[in-house]
């Protein structure tokens, strides 16, 4: 397997860095042998910084540092995803040092490497690739709705979220190994970088589609898995959120995907879109539960993003919903999402 260290460059701690969190919880297409971050945090186990799970995983404050440590790299990944995919101008330098070095560069940012000369002309020269994974697929290899999605027979089950950052890949993709490990055929289809990052055979790049070909992208990952598959379940991974008003999303998922199912993903303590009072108050999870019934949809259960509380207050909030809704609670992070294998048993024929 490649060889890869995640650069992260101070980032670490923060929700820019989803993408290094993917990675490290799991990936079936690197090798991840380490992280590049700050003195702050170099010398930590990056697993148990993230969730207390080890996974030996170092942390190192520079790329120098780890290229004397590791024995071989083959890949560095940016595992940043900032505000409008801006790739962050203190990362340049390192990544033209990690060219210099031999070793590959994969970028999931929108601001693409391959459109760097500079950079360009150091990659030839140094014989190594720059995998620009969200630049767009050409006109001829989209495909368009056609309604083929609606004759499926796997239920179809849409993971999204109350807003950006919330855990909904991490969570699509823990329902996937459930279901695995409980004999069922349970299957992901990815929407963003990090989950072609983590290996996933089955998806797009939403965000780099265009607007008239996203549904139909989406049906062809659907069918295409299933076709392939035989899944009993189709988890698709969601993007933003209905109403995040910088990047309103989910409805394509629910129409065109034809998830007549919903995981929802809520942090309790998040108040504002984004952590940003200017965009406004996320509302409440029974309007969004509401929303999402009135088109056709059926929230079968809800995950909880426990970030800034504690475990007694995420056990705390997971009684007080499961009270409040009438429907499973789970807290992906503290206990798995085996909690929902007899709703997921219930649903099949």
């Amino acid at each position: 397997m490649n060889k890869a260290v995640i650069l992260t460059n101070g980032l670490l701690q923060t929700s820019d860095a989803k993408t290094a969190h993917g990675l490290i919880r799991g990936t079936e297409r690197y090798e991840i042998v380490g992280i590049i971050d700050s003195s702050e945090t170099a010398g930590k186990e990056a697993g148990e910084l993230l969730d207390g799970k080890h996974r030996n995983i170092p942390i190192f404050e520079s790329l120098e540092f780890a290229k004397a440590t590791l024995p071989s790299i083959n890949y560095l990944i940016i595992g940043v995803a900032t505000v409008g995919g801006v790739l962050p101008s203190a990362m340049l330098s390192i990544i033209k040092i990690a060219i210099e070095s031999g070793i590959s560069i994969v970028n999931g940012l929108h601001e693409y490497l391959v459109e760097k000369p500079e950079i360009v002309a150091l990659a030839e020269a140094n014989k190594v690739e720059l995998v620009d994974i969200r630049k767009p697929k050409s006109r001829k290899d989209l495909h368009f709705w056609t309604g083929e999605v609606r004759n499926i027979k796997a239920k179809i089950i849409a993971v999204i979220g109350m807003d950006c950052a919330m855990g909904k890949r991490t969570t699509a993709r823990m329902l996937r190994q459930a279901c695995e490990r409980n004999g069922l055929n349970g299957q992901m289809v990815f929407t963003g970088q990090t989950g072609w990052l983590q290996g996933g055979k089955y998806g797009f790049i939403f965000d780099s589609t265009l607007n008239d070909f996203v549904s139909g992208e989406l049906e062809h990952a659907i069918v295409s898995c299933w076709k392939e598959t035989n899944a009993d379940f189709i988890f698709l991974e969601g993007q933003s959120s209905l109403r995040n008003p910088s990047g309103p999303c989910g409805l394509e998922f629910l129409i065109s995907g034809n998830a007549k199912h919903v995981v929802l993903l809520h942090a309790p303590k998040r108040k504002y879109f984004d952590d940003d009072p200017h965009w406004g108050e996320i509302p409440s999870v029974e309007s969004e539960i509401e929303i999402i019934e009135k088109l056709g949809s059926k929230v079968i259960a809800v995950a909880l993003n426990t970030e800034k509380c504690t475990d007694e207050q995420a056990f705390d909030y997971q009684a007080f919903y499961e009270e409040k809704l009438q429907i499973p609670v789970l807290l992906p992070i503290q206990e798995g999402v085996e909690k929902l294998i007899p709703t997921l048993l219930a649903l099949q024929p």
